[in-house]
């Protein structure tokens, strides 16, 4: 765990936004999440940018159709193996980068630089939702395959490594988040792996991380898995799931007293939420995600001081429209909590 970082609950984003131009979505992000922008993901723009697509180039036998993706066995895959086994050992990660066709926000990103942010968000897709939705020939995740679950989490710490070196280029503090959207699915058939593999997959990426590190669940999962973990920040989906959090006290209390950071996702990503939501309404909805913690001892300004906030998910599914709106009710909550409670 990184020394305590204080965020003082500044807004930023989970990744994904549906605009297709990349500089516009970048110019929206300047605006709304100047303390610490993310760089979009845009996967309206192209199949490339789909979340499971985004960061699988260069992976050993790896097939693109589309939006789906697979793993076969050629006769360059043992090769292809050994070279990342290799790469991995020594940390090097120059030949695991992700080109602009593939992130085109990530690369535009780099405008920012003018713009002198003190930090940025990077992000990239978890090993567990990444080895669920890459597939071997026979439909099966290539997470059930021991040596492929092995060679993907090594594979995307070289990528995270890579893109954290990357964004080093605008601030050279950063947060690199692990997005792991099918940790919903932990314990059931579904997800049939043990709380023992999940942690070791994890740590692997994370142990490419030199900065803060963080990772998200959009949904209600084993929390107690994740704050026992290496991360930085814990972000989830407030506006629906508190009351998930809510039931690990003890172990968010021993996060943040290490110097963890929560991000609220307390913004909702539906468009039919977020057309009867006020900034009033999401200041009183922040302060009741709040209150299970602090009726457990942790004080109300701590868990600000140590708080991020975001929207819920990614704004992928809405409007362009819409999602500058979840921006812009995010920055003023920040703006208003922050007022109210930080110096």
């Amino acid at each position: 765990m990184s020394a305590k970082i204080e965020f003082n609950c500044i807004p930023t984003m989970i990744g994904s936004m549906p605009q297709v131009d990349p500089k516009e979505a970048c110019s929206i992000v300047a605006k709304y999440l100047s303390a610490l922008p993310a760089w979009p993901q845009l996967p309206e723009r192209s199949h490339l940018e789909n979340m499971y697509v985004q960061f699988s180039e260069g992976f050993p036998g790896l097939v693109l159709e589309e939006d789906k993706i697979h793993v076969e066995r050629t006769a360059e895959f043992d090769s292809q193996l050994e070279q990342l086994y290799n790469d991995a050992s020594e940390n090097n990660s120059d030949d695991y980068g992700i080109s602009a066709e593939y992130a085109a926000g990530l690369h535009a990103f780099l405008a920012l630089k003018e713009r002198h942010p003190k930090m940025v968000k990077g992000q990239i897709t978890g090993p567990i939702t990444w080895g669920l939705c890459v597939t071997d020939r026979e439909q099966r995740g290539i997470l059930y395959d021991d040596l492929l679950a092995e060679a993907l989490a090594k594979f995307l710490r070289l990528k995270a490594m890579w893109q954290e070196r990357f964004l080093r280029q605008i601030s050279p503090d950063t947060i690199i988040f692990i997005d792991e959207p099918y940790l919903t699915s932990l314990g059931t058939a579904f997800v049939a792996i043990a709380n023992e593999q999940v942690t070791t997959l994890l740590e692997e990426v994370f142990s490419g991380i030199k900065g803060l590190k963080g990772v998200h669940c959009c949904g209600s999962t084993d929390w107690s898995l994740l704050l026992k973990s290496s991360a930085d920040i814990l972000s989830f989906d407030a506006y629906n799931y508190a009351d998930s959090l809510s039931c690990y006290p003890a172990e968010v209390k021993a996060f943040l007293k290490r110097g963890g950071s929560i991000a609220w996702g307390i913004v909702p990503n539906n468009e039919e939420a977020l057309v009867g939501e006020s900034l009033a309404n999401l200041y009183d909805r922040f302060g009741e995600a709040m209150a299970p913690f602090t009726q457990d001892g942790i004080p109300f300004k701590q868990l600000v001081a140590q708080g991020l906030l975001t929207p819920s998910c990614t704004l992928a599914s809405l409007s362009s429209e819409a999602a500058i709106h979840a921006l812009e009710l995010l920055s003023e909550l920040s703006a208003k909590i922050r007022s109210k409670y930080t110096v």
